[in-house]
Order: C-alpha cells, then sequence, then structure tokens
C-alpha cells in the first residue's frame, strides 16, 4: 500500500499592520511537504494513488492548463510510486518550466484544443491505449478522493482559529476542509476565495462533496483580473510578503 502520511507545522508571521489591528495569522506551511508535490497536492492525490494502486493501474491521465501545479506534482508522484503519467494540457503547444519539469519526471504531454478539452472523458478514451491500465484523474485531482485526504488537514491544527482561509481553484480543497470542520463541528468560520474570474460558480461546486450543511464565505473579488493574472499591488505585495515573513509566496493562489 502506498504510504502517504505527512505533517505540515503551522507558523505565525509578524506584521506591525497586523499588530496595530491586534491580529494573529497563522499559515498552515503544506508549502513544506514535498518541493514538487506542492502545498495540498499531497492531500489530494494521497487516496487517489491508493484507489490507482487497489485497482491495479499503472497509467495515470490527468488534465491542466500549461501552468497547472497538479500536472507537476502528478508527475513527480508517478515516477515516484511506479506508474506512468500522461498530461493532457488545454491549449496551445507551449513550453515553459513547469511543463519542462513534468518532461523530466516521465510525463508523456498531449496538447488540445479548448473546446475539446470539455470532454475530459473522451480525451482520456483517445490517449489511453492501455485503457484496462489507465486511472483517470480529473483537473485539479477534484474527486472524493481528494476531498478526503483534504479533510484531514483540520485534525492537525492544535487549535481552533477564528477564521480559516483558502485559495480556491476547483474547490477540493476547501470542501475537504469544511468536512473536517463539520467532523469536530467547529465554530471557525471559513472563507474560500477563488483565484478565477467569476468565480461564484464555485459555491456549489463546493457543496456537493459536504457532508452537512455547513455555512462559508465565498469572497469573489481577488482575483486580480483573472487565474495567473496580476497587477501591480499584486505583485508589490508578492515581493514584500518574503522580506517580512520569510515565506514565499506565488501569484496564482498564495499571493
Amino acid at each position: 500500500m502506498i504510504d502517504l502520511q505527512f505533517h505540515s507545522p503551522v507558523e505565525q508571521i509578524y506584521d506591525p499592520l497586523l499588530t496595530e489591528k491586534q491580529v494573529q495569522v497563522f499559515i498552515k506551511r503544506d508549502d513544506l511537504i514535498h518541493p514538487f508535490i506542492s502545498g495540498n497536492k499531497w492531500r489530494k492525490l494521497k487516496y487517489i494513488l491508493q484507489k490507482a494502486e487497489q485497482e491495479k493501474k499503472d497509467h495515470l491521465i490527468t488534465f491542466g492548463g500549461a501552468w497547472s501545479n497538479h500536472l507537476l506534482a502528478t508527475a513527480c508522484a508517478a515516477a515516484k510510486f511506479g506508474f506512468k503519467s500522461t498530461g493532457i494540457i488545454r491549449g496551445e503547444d507551449v513550453n515553459n518550466n513547469l511543463l519542462t519539469f513534468c518532461k523530466l519526471f516521465g510525463m508523456e504531454l498531449k496538447f488540445t484544443d479548448r473546446e475539446s478539452y470539455r470532454d475530459k472523458k473522451a480525451l482520456f478514451s483517445r490517449f489511453s491505449s492501455d485503457k484496462q491500465n489507465a486511472f483517470f484523474i480529473d483537473e485539479g485531482g477534484a474527486g472524493i478522493e481528494a476531498v478526503k485526504g483534504c479533510s484531514e488537514l483540520v485534525a492537525e491544527l492544535e487549535k481552533e482559529y477564528d477564521h480559516i482561509f483558502c485559495a480556491c481553484g476547483t474547490g477540493t480543497t476547501a470542501a475537504g476542509i469544511l468536512n473536517g470542520l463539520g467532523q469536530i463541528n467547529s465554530k471557525t468560520s471559513f472563507h474560500a476565495v477563488p483565484v478565477l474570474k467569476n468565480g461564484g460558480f464555485l459555491r456549489e461546486d463546493i457543496r456537493q462533496y459536504l457532508i452537512k450543511d455547513i455555512d462559508f464565505q465565498l469572497h469573489t473579488d481577488y482575483h486580480f483580473g483573472g487565474y495567473a493574472k496580476t497587477t501591480q499591488e499584486l505583485i508589490r505585495f508578492i515581493k514584500d510578503f518574503p522580506a517580512s515573513t520569510g515565506i514565499m509566496i506565488d501569484p496564482v493562489y498564495t499571493g
């Protein structure tokens, strides 16, 4: 059985503004779990990989954009645990550092137009010559297994916080954390922050995975132009944050 046990620390950050406002801010450092299977990706892939192993699959096929951290995490995890991997990428054929790392980890890259990309099951059939041994992983790792893995994050917290904030791409991590909070009847207020423009649809995407009806806040005005888009204000913040905290952040999710 693939063993994916891990625990990330919680760090408090200090800033004059926080002191002035009498606010304490803590960060769950999932970015320290692994250099390539980064952030929430270990949690999302944990039960997906175990399911693939149980079903005796040896070929992981998944989906994402050209800057998808999920693709990189899947490529690395596949190499680590002895799977073949294929990444089906939305949009024109491009080359960047992230995709270079995917290829270094042995992932075969397939590019497809945005219209075809909408039918992922058809693409899975098209690119899996070994259909009996191929295992479908949805974009971003979205699914029940990923939600279950992300729910375990809550059990690692040593105190109950007033508020928890989480950036959202597919809503999977948010749903997992909400389920974890629900399991312990936590009074913590949960805030989901979509990184996509017009991210209101994520409310229902999150709710479909919830084990009980839990209220949460969805903040849709902090995308800074859309997925992977930046503004000068955001760039300044991303540059200033490491200097005051010692923690690197990125322009897509954590910034």
